[in-house]
């Protein structure tokens, strides 16, 4: 909980410090990376920076979590904090960074804020800072707890066995432990990092969502090759889709994720668009492994059916449940499709039952535009869960 004193300072500046956050964290990422370019070539994604995404994501949650202290003074916003911490153990972050992003973040807020920024306004926001970061840290304690590994040793060799089409852009590859190890534990709907080194050296990574039902043997990743439109084409998935076979190794880091199926009793909602469909399908697999019986809706959209990654594997694994359908849209329709499903998802005419808990993931429009259609319908906003590929812009912007 924050003190009054410091509660008093933030909310005074919070404006000020709100409309320059933006500033704050341009200066603080110039900073950190001219201090430590290792950062940036073996942890930040080099894209995100590019396109500015990390840096509103970053913006986002230091706003969203003093707006929360001063708002709901003796809560947290754990939803925020689980989900940041998961990724953060995703990439093997330790408490010992969180040192020196503070020391660099904090030359930035006094550099931008300039005479504003008093020893009381910077006590007031240095106490801001090590609550969100204390909560972290005791949140990915716990979660490196879990899968028995230490802080920051989050990594494993796997080796490819094999590797499908899906479709144009997307492949899936198997994987199992180069060490002749079980696959450490795994929920349905979570999502592992992969490191792969690049040609100039650098070992960027990236979460992709395990695509199988957590007890497999083998795990499965599906990638979808991210072109640029009017910026350079995705650096990790360009690199799995041209260079990586089977026979190959990968670096692979133990399952996290907040994105799971806690609620199994309930009815269910998975609603996909793209390659978000991935987690929805690790559900699905494990709902028909464990022969679930409750009413489960399937949604999905999708460019074309021949763009729809994995869509057999979307049919067979509902038809498998006993009270499942499944609904899918297609901008670009074969011959053929009702043209209540030409287009983008609508669940007008959808069923959602009461007490349904649903699940997301695929471009932020995209489940933006559901999740307002389940409120009007009578879902609970806390029913509705959703997965974010990259930073959580939609924390940013709320």
């Amino acid at each position: 909980m924050l003190s009054d004193r410091s509660t008093a300072t933030v909310r005074a500046t919070l404006p000020a410090v709100g409309a320059a956050i933006g500033d704050i964290a341009d200066l603080f990422y110039a900073k950190l990376f001219a201090a430590h370019p290792e950062l940036l070539r073996d942890l930040f994604n080099r894209g995100n920076q590019a396109s500015g995404d990390q840096r509103k994501a970053l913006a986002g949650s230091i706003a969203a979590f003093a707006t929360a202290l001063v708002e709901h003074p003796g809560t947290r916003p754990d939803v925020m904090l689980d989900r940041i911490a998961h990724k953060h153990a995703s990439l093997g972050v330790t408490p010992e960074q969180y040192e020196v992003v503070h020391t660099h973040l904090f030359a930035a807020i006094a550099e931008v804020l300039g005479d504003a920024a008093t020893p009381e306004v910077a006590a007031a926001w240095d106490e801001v800072y090590w609550l969100m970061a204390g909560s972290l840290i005791a949140v990915e304690e716990r979660l490196y707890a879990q899968q028995g590994v230490l802080a920051g040793d989050v990594w494993h060799t796997w080796e490819v066995t094999a590797r499908v089409e899906e479709t144009e852009d997307v492949a899936t590859f198997l994987l199992r432990p180069a060490e002749d190890t079980p696959p450490p534990a795994s929920r349905p709907g979570q999502y592992v990092s992969v490191q792969v080194e690049l040609p100039d050296g650098a070992r960027q990574i990236r979460q992709y969502s395990l695509s199988g039902a957590p007890s497999a043997r083998l795990r499965s990743i599906t990638v979808k090759r991210v072109r640029g439109q009017g910026s350079p084409d995705g650096e990790v998935s360009r690199h799995l889709h041209e260079h990586t076979r089977p026979g190959d190794l990968l670096r692979v880091s133990v399952p996290y994720g907040d994105l799971v199926l806690d609620h199994p009793d309930a009815p269910l909602l998975l609603a996909s668009a793209g390659i978000g469909c991935t987690p929805m399908l690790s559900m699905l697999e494990h709902l028909a492994q464990e022969d679930h019986s409750g009413p489960v809706t399937v949604v999905h959209g999708d460019r074309s059916p021949a763009d729809h990654a994995l869509r057999a594997d979307h049919v067979r694994l509902t038809e498998k449940l006993t009270d499942a359908e499944a609904h899918f849209w297609y901008e670009v329709p074969d011959a053929g499709q009702p043209a209540d499903r030409t287009g983008l998802v609508d669940l007008d005419g959808i069923t959602v039952r009461p007490g349904t808990h649903a699940y997301l993931c695929g471009p932020l429009p995209f489940m933006r535009a559901v999740r307002a259609q389940l409120l009007e319908a009578g879902v609970r906003p806390a029913d509705v869960h959703y997965e974010v590929f990259g930073p959580d812009l939609w924390l940013a912007s709320s």
